[in-house]
């Protein structure tokens, strides 16, 4: 297990996302087709569709890795597709250097493509806030959630949890269109992430300043709109000493958010350090992992 894991990473650092030809791009044409046959304006129809996308590639993979001869190359594989550590360090450097050359434009055309709000008028300490908060978040959707159920379940629990979060960023909204179709995708992934976003916001704590960041996970995690954001978020914002949340523009208006951790506003150096927190929480884990094996 530990091993898979290792090797998982090193492919994901080695050659980051694949460029052509992702599984969950291919995925995601799948959902949408299963989304034009099956839409519905629903909360009945909802379960079903998740479960027609889902359900063929959980299958796939349960089967695949009960074959003895593949079951650690499956593994390893479907690991190294799910996990995006390089990807996020590919994304948020760019912003952390526009920042710091005082090129604006770049930095809010570059962080535009790792956050869903709107960019254009954010200022300097905005679109840091923005990218730090995007690499914490995705630190638990992209890196350590798949770790998890990939301990848990192996390559069928890290397929399930992909899949789910995958349809949750498609589905999952609020609105009217999917507010009855999509909210067993976003009730699923809340439900695959509640253990690991606790886990990972322990994690930050541990590499990071670990006391700060507890009573920040304590005193805000609670007020954000998301149960795992909210810790993962606050912890880490707290284990770098930055303040986060605040005024954010989504869809042409200016949303007041929760306050989230303590000191300084972000800057460029703060998108750097939440890097290292990260890189460092990873560590924590495969040190974990390693000694948990050797029990």
């Amino acid at each position: 297990m530990w091993e898979s894991i290792v090797c998982a990473l090193l492919l994901d650092h080695l050659f980051g996302e694949p460029r052509r030809a992702h599984p969950l791009v291919a995925f995601g044409r799948y959902a949408r087709w299963i989304e034009t046959h099956l839409y519905a304006d629903r909360f009945g129809r909802a379960p079903f569709a998740v479960f027609a996308a889902i359900a063929p590639w959980l299958l796939l993979a349960w089967a695949l890795s009960r074959m003895e001869l593949l079951q650690t190359l499956v593994g390893i594989v479907v690991l190294y597709l799910a996990i995006g550590l390089r990807s996020l360090r590919e994304h948020a450097l760019p912003v952390a250097a526009a920042l710091e050359q005082e090129h604006m434009d770049d930095a809010r055309r570059l962080v535009a493509r790792i956050v869903s709000r709107d960019t254009a008028d954010l200022d300097a300490s905005q679109v840091a806030a923005a990218a730090t908060e995007s690499v914490l978040e995705n630190g638990n959707d992209a890196v350590f959630a798949a770790l998890f159920w990939f301990v848990v379940a192996g390559a069928a629990g890290v397929v399930l949890y992909r899949l789910a979060n995958t349809l949750d960023a498609m589905w999952g909204y609020r609105n009217a269109r999917y507010r009855r179709f999509g909210w067993f995708a976003a009730r699923l992934d809340d439900a695959l992430n509640g253990i690991p976003a606790r886990l990972t916001a322990l994690s930050y704590a541990l590499a990071g300043h670990c006391r700060r960041a507890i009573a920040c996970w304590r005193q805000q995690a609670a007020a954000w709109d998301s149960p795992n954001a909210g810790p993962v978020m606050a912890a880490g914002a707290g284990a770098l000493g930055v303040r986060l949340g605040g005024r954010a523009p989504y869809d042409g208006h200016w949303h007041e958010r929760p306050a989230l951790g303590w000191g300084d506003a972000p800057d460029a150096q703060a998108i750097r350090r939440a890097l290292h927190l990260l890189y460092r929480a990873v560590a924590i884990w495969l040190v974990a992992l390693l000694l948990i094996g050797m029990l």
